[in-house]
């Protein structure tokens, strides 16, 4: 798979994890169209590679997990009669975006430590799982600066909070801290900051056990099954489930409970043996 070497983006894979590292602390992990364009190649290689189960996105340094857009870069983007963005990155860097992809099979943990703002705060959104440290701040001040949250933030907010308290930030730009975000849901799990790391690791390690079939069919049809009626659902076809049905791990892991073992699922042992086969090659 691919061999990623970007300054702006760091992508690294050890164990079934891709960590995925904005990496502009000097700017707060400002996103540049070069980010855009580096992320894009990585949502791709991740998904492509088997080997890979869970990803973590997170932001270099202490301070920030992203502040948004470079607003310097689009404000010389202006000057120069680049056309306005608006809602979705059709037709600019990156398209589809992460906050625009909704192929991913596998589950996405966002690690925000600081500043989670504009674009930042709607990649965070868009990931599967937030856990975030006391210090974090999240907020979409678009509004304040003659901008929408285009890339999601307007639809993922009013869906994953109450309308009133939804449009309440949208409209004011408003910033949340970590135990807001944590009270009202947004946050999975809120610790402090010199426990990030081992928050992170534990949610990884309990994906990492889970059966990748099982969670490619569940996050689907969780995401599928939101805008449609609970009777539909129970109808609907999902393609991440026909494809755990025919696969074999819904025997394995039975077994494996019953032989008080850890369960040895269909893809981790293709890859395991795809993998010894090419080093045995090399």
């Amino acid at each position: 798979m691919m061999n990623f070497e970007h300054n702006k983006v760091l992508y690294s894979k050890h164990n079934g994890v891709a960590e995925i590292t904005l990496n502009r602390p000097e700017v707060l992990n400002a996103l540049d169209l070069d980010v855009h364009r580096a992320l894009a190649s990585i949502w791709l290689d991740l998904e492509a590679d088997p080997s890979i189960r869970v990803a973590v996105l997170q932001g270099a340094g202490e301070r920030s997990f992203s502040v948004g857009q470079d607003l310097k870069e689009t404000a010389e983007l202006n000057k120069q009669g680049a056309s306005p963005s608006s809602y979705g990155s059709l037709g600019r860097a990156g398209y589809p975006r992460l906050t625009e992809r909704f192929d991913i099979t596998k589950p996405i943990i966002a690690k925000v430590n600081g500043y989670a703002l504009g674009g930042g705060f709607e990649l965070a959104l868009a990931c599967d799982i937030i856990v975030a440290s006391n210090n974090a701040v999240f907020g979409l001040p678009e509004a304040q600066r003659g901008m929408v949250p285009g890339a999601g933030g307007v639809f993922r907010l009013m869906r994953q909070l109450p309308c009133k308290v939804a449009m309440g930030y949208l409209l004011s730009g408003r910033n949340l801290s970590a135990k807001k975000a944590y009270e009202l849901g947004l946050v999975n799990e809120m610790v402090e900051s010199n426990e990030l790391d081992q928050a992170v690791a534990s949610w990884t390690a309990d994906l990492l056990r889970a059966s990748p079939l099982s969670l490619s069919s569940i996050k689907e049809a969780g995401y599928c099954s939101m805008d449609i009626s609970l009777p539909a659902c129970f109808q609907t076809v999902f393609p991440a489930e026909k494809k755990r049905l025919a696969g074999t791990d819904y025997i394995e892991g039975p077994r494996a409970f019953s032989e008080k073992r850890e369960p040895n699922w269909e893809a981790v042992a293709q890859d395991t043996t795809a993998n010894t086969a090419s080093k045995e090659r090399d």
